[in-house]
């Protein structure tokens, strides 16, 4: 029921209890002025631009590898004998860290370059040696093939001798076989002649005589053409055997010449290891003093006290070189990889150094410093993806009291939307506005969000 303007003017309007506990409290209408006022603000909020990014975490490395930390190995086993330099001093690359000395027995021997030079030149003499040797049977093999060529040409002009001469003597039997016809012809008429009359006994035995002289020079015709045949056989039998007499004298002489070539390969093999036993025993006496192998800061030993023993590539020590190119070494899950690329800009924030960090407003932000994607991982771990991230020479420079191993944060700055909707993208777990070339990777963000922050 409305009231009425009576009752309202009423003097005692206001003392009455009823009224007053119908009344609006006043703390009530300012709440309500104050929580639609923040509701109103929280709303226009949302249509603030935000700078869309890509937050990592990491810790500093250098950049080549050179200039990472790395540990002093020894090469050979040996025991400690000296320490030259403590931790934390700095070292120039040649310096000597610590001194080794022999535990093996074989390289113990004090002398033991001059003996392995010794045996040396003793093997080298052996193979000079050896060789002419090998040269002088060389040339004694070329003489018994030149006197095996000078032999059978004597051995066939003595068969063709002899041949020529067994034909003299065939033609001799010949001759002689006609002249015993004649003689026996002689004889058989002078016979005749003796029967009938005409001729004397003294005649035919006579005759007779001559007849028996021609048989007997046939005879030793005969028996000397025999000879001569015989001889002939024997002359070839001499040559035959005087190609196998030579060959045998060569086929020994070659043998002893493949010895003798098999020796001095030998020797020179003997001679090759002993040369790299020498030289690697000379290298190894380098090994006995443990070397920077680059400037830098003795950052850590690994062994400590004199007489210890170390193993053959075990660590000495560690390193830290002189003035390293620093990079971020940052990691970045599997979903956000395609959104960067090398290139990239990056904001990094490092232990150590005050900053108040606004993710989405970069020109709001302090204490943080510029960088560019330089190396993106092929493959990932754990599916995170490491990223080196080095100083952009654009913008400020880094702080020179940086250390490997310090922390970084770093964010990837992407394209610019209002807040709500990287609210609902951040709740629905969805990636990153990625607005560009498919081909090439380009963001046509990254171009407005770097305006965005020099501005």
């Amino acid at each position: 029921m409305a009231k009425t303007a009576t009752e309202t003017n009423h003097p005692d309007y206001m003392q009455l209890e009823a009224m007053q506990q119908v009344q609006t409290p006043r703390q009530g209408r300012i709440l309500t002025y104050w929580i639609g006022g923040i509701f109103l603000v929280i709303l226009l909020c949302l249509f603030l631009p935000w700078t869309q990014n890509i937050n990592s975490q990491g810790m500093l490395t250098a950049l080549t590898p050179q200039d990472r930390p790395q540990t002093v190995e020894a090469v050979i086993a040996g025991r400690i004998e000296q320490w030259h330099i403590m931790e934390g001093t700095f070292v120039n690359k040649g310096d000597t860290i610590a001194s080794l000395s022999e535990i093996k027995e074989k390289y113990m021997d004090p002398n033991l370059l001059a003996n392995i030079r010794e045996q040396l030149e003793s093997k080298q003499g052996a193979a000079v040696a050896t060789g002419a040797k090998a040269q002088a049977m060389q040339e004694q093999i070329q003489a018994l093939r030149e006197g095996l060529v000078y032999s059978l040409q004597k051995g066939r002009n003595k068969v063709e001798q002899t041949r020529l001469k067994l034909q003299s003597d065939s033609m001799d039997v010949v001759a002689q076989r006609t002249e015993l016809a004649i003689a026996e012809a002689q004889f058989a008429r002078q016979e005749t002649l003796y029967t009938q009359g005409l001729k004397s006994l003294t005649e035919l035995e006579a005759r007779r005589l001559k007849l028996q002289e021609a048989q007997a020079k046939l005879l030793s015709v005969i028996n000397k053409t025999d000879a001569t045949r015989a001889e002939l056989q024997n002359a070839r039998t001499e040559l035959n055997s005087l190609q196998a007499e030579y060959a045998d004298k060569i086929a020994k002489a070659e043998a002893e010449l493949n010895a003798t070539q098999s020796y001095v390969l030998g020797t020179q093999a003997e001679v090759a290891k002993l040369q790299s036993e020498y030289s690697g025993t000379q290298v190894r006496n380098r090994y006995y003093h443990i070397l920077a192998p680059q400037d830098g800061y003795l950052v850590r030993t690994l062994k400590a006290g004199l007489g210890e023993t170390v193993k053959e590539g075990e660590a000495l020590a560690t390193i830290m070189p002189h003035n390293p190119q620093l990079a971020a070494e940052l990691y970045v899950d599997a979903l956000d990889l395609p959104l960067i690329k090398p290139g990239d800009d990056m904001r990094l924030q490092f232990e150590g150094w005050p900053a108040l960090v606004f993710t989405g407003w970069p020109g709001a932000s302090f204490g943080t410093f510029g960088g560019k994607v330089a190396v993106i991982d092929n493959s990932g771990t754990n599916g995170r993806y490491r990223l080196l991230v080095v100083p952009d020479p654009a913008q400020e420079e880094w702080p020179g009291a940086l250390r490997v191993g310090s922390g970084v944060q770093g964010w990837a700055m992407l394209n610019t939307v209002p807040i709500w909707y990287e609210l609902w993208r951040q709740l629905n777990n969805f990636p990153a506005d990625y607005t560009g070339d498919a081909k090439t990777g380009a963001k046509e963000g990254n171009t407005k969000t770097q305006e965005n922050y020099e501005e």
